[in-house]
């Protein structure tokens, strides 16, 4: 058992089904937030994010305190279900569960607790479902926000250390418990606590207040295997660490590398390159603007007991690189571009199509005619426009190429995604054919 009983086990409820009902059980009452005439069939189809434009009014005495448990309702004060209140965010509920949900199984009705157990288990189930772990990747997303229906938290597992990314007041709230689930979890011995800061300043918490809590005997690097290669990672890199939401991208490059001579752009620690020289590539060449990730990098090439002969890592800005390399004349048959995140926010859309646009069109030009560039943005606000591709066709307008898409592809698998939450797709992944 991945959790033990003591948390599984159902709760004493009324015997009620209704959340009005279960609600005025509560000794101090709950909140009713009502909602805009027209605004309730959005919510009433899955969408989790209340923003506060969609609230009419807010029923209650005295009001909801950020982390509340409160009711959301239509306009005829009937709740359509329950979620988290916040006072200072854009998003004033994060709804957890629907009325319908509630009369099924009320046990988790207005009780955080049980209902992170009961989410944590689901979690679990899908990835064990999936495959993960596995006796050649111990390196995956356990909990992925609304895609697991825990808006604002995020849980990655490398090995048997988990790394929890708080994004939302609740999360905080509810700290002591989460890492309590967590740690009732066979196979996890430590666990990091990792606060995405500027999100939740923009929830309204103070900054100072914020704990990242690190591992005991200041461990800053972890080992770890995905798809049969081992990578050191460190606990002081970019988001968790490592970015499993490539695991399978990384995996395809390496049953076409073979023979080939490649280059691997914006790659922060190798992945791509060492799938690459595990897939048989003649020449493999990282360049990246970090040197602790090309330091991780190369100390991951030694791990694998890859020929050091064949594989290389330059610290150098990307474009400065490119543009020398096109000056040069040179190509390559199989080009990975992988940029940072380059539009964290929609209002910077236009200037950041223009980077991608550029940064695209040199790498289209290193190209080798009917060579392959695997492109990638993980810019929400890019994917979820749907520029990415005519974006990527006037770079190669720019480099006086023809591209032929030959495969899309998004996260991993343990990135799920919940269809009434779009604005949790955030990745893609292009196989162009450059002509």
């Amino acid at each position: 058992m991945l959790i033990s009983s003591r948390l599984t086990r159902c709760l004493a409820v009324p015997p009620t089904t209704t959340l009005q009902d279960i609600a005025s059980t509560h000794t101090k009452g709950v909140a009713k937030v009502i909602l805009k005439k027209g605004k309730t069939q959005l919510f009433r189809d899955g969408s989790p994010m209340v923003y506060s434009g969609a609230v009419d009014r807010i029923i209650g005495r005295p009001p909801p305190k950020t982390g509340d448990s409160v009711l959301v309702a239509d306009g005829t004060e009937k709740p359509i279900g329950w979620g988290l209140y916040n006072s200072s965010s854009m998003f004033c509920v994060r709804l957890m569960q629907l009325e319908e949900e509630v009369s099924g199984d009320p046990s988790c009705a207005l009780n955080v607790e049980k209902l992170l157990e009961t989410r944590i288990e689901a979690a679990i189930r899908l990835r064990k479902n999936l495959g993960l772990p596995s006796a050649v990747t111990n390196a995956y997303r356990l909990v992925n926000s609304e895609g697991d229906r825990l808006s604002g938290l995020i849980i990655d597992v490398f090995g048997d250390l988990a790394v929890i990314a708080s994004s939302a007041a609740w999360v905080e709230k509810y700290k002591e418990h989460i890492k309590k689930c967590i740690s009732e979890i066979a196979v996890i011995k430590s666990i990091v606590w990792r606060p995405s800061t500027e999100i939740l300043k923009e929830e309204g918490l103070d900054l100072d207040d914020l704990v990242q809590e690190e591992l005991s005997g200041s461990t800053e690097r972890v080992k770890v295997v995905e798809n049969g290669i081992s990578y050191m990672i460190s606990l002081d890199g970019q988001k968790t660490g490592f970015y499993a939401d490539q695991r399978e991208n990384r995996q395809f490059i390496s049953t076409i590398s073979d023979g080939q001579k490649v280059l691997d752009m914006c790659c922060y620690t190798g992945g791509f390159a060492l799938n690459a020289a595990c897939g048989h590539a003649l020449d493999v060449t990282g360049v990246d603007s970090s040197a602790p990730a090309l330091e991780l990098a190369k100390h991951n090439v030694v791990l694998n007991n890859l020929d050091q002969a064949r594989i290389s890592f330059l610290k150098q800005d990307a474009t400065a690189f490119m543009k020398n390399a096109a000056s040069r004349n040179e190509v390559w048959d199989l080009v990975i571009l992988d940029p940072p995140k380059l539009a964290p926010r929609k209002k910077v859309l236009h200037s950041a199509s223009g980077m991608y646009r550029n940064l695209n069109s040199l790498a289209m030009r290193l190209t080798k005619p009917g060579g392959f560039l695997m492109t990638c943005s993980c810019s929400g606000a890019m994917t979820q426009s749907g520029q990415f591709l005519p974006v990527l066709q006037g770079a190669a307008s720019m480099a006086g190429r023809k591209i032929t898409v030959v495969r899309q592809g998004g996260a991993a698998c343990d990135h799920p995604i919940d269809p009434s939450y779009p604005e949790g797709a955030y990745l893609s992944n292009i196989l162009l054919r450059v002509g």
